[in-house]
C-alpha cells in the first residue's frame, strides 16, 4: 500500500525520528516542534536528517519501520493540514 505524502510533513517527519524524544510518545506541539528544529540544525539541514533515517533504515530496519511510523502519525496529528484556500470566480459585469 502507498499513500502520497506531503514534502513538509514528511521532512517533519524524519527529522523528528532522529530526535531522542522516545518512540510511542506523544508530547505536546511545542516539544515536537523544538525537537525537530533542533534536529534539523544538528544535522546540517532536512538532508542530513534523511541521510541519517536512511542509515537507520539499512542498519536497524526492525527498529527504523515502528520509530517512522510513530514520527509520521506524531507530525500528522501535531501539524494538521491547512484548509485549502478557496478560488473565487469573478465574473466582470458590464
Amino acid at each position: 500500500m502507498t499513500t502520497e505524502t506531503p514534502a513538509l510533513t514528511a521532512a517533519r517527519a524524519e527529522a523528528l525520528f532522529t530526535t531522542g524524544l522516545a518512540t510511542g510518545s506523544r508530547p505536546e506541539f511545542e516539544v515536537v516542534e523544538e525537537a525537530i528544529r533542533a534536529a534539523v540544525r544538528t544535522h546540517g539541514g532536512v538532508r542530513g536528517c534523511a541521510a541519517d533515517v536512511a542509515a537507520e533504515f539499512g542498519d536497524h530496519p526492525e527498529c527504523a519501520v515502528p520509530r517512522m511510523r510513530w514520527a509520521l502519525d506524531l507530525v500528522v496529528l501535531r501539524y494538521p493540514p491547512r484548509r485549502s484556500r478557496r478560488t473565487h470566480r469573478w465574473a466582470l459585469v458590464a
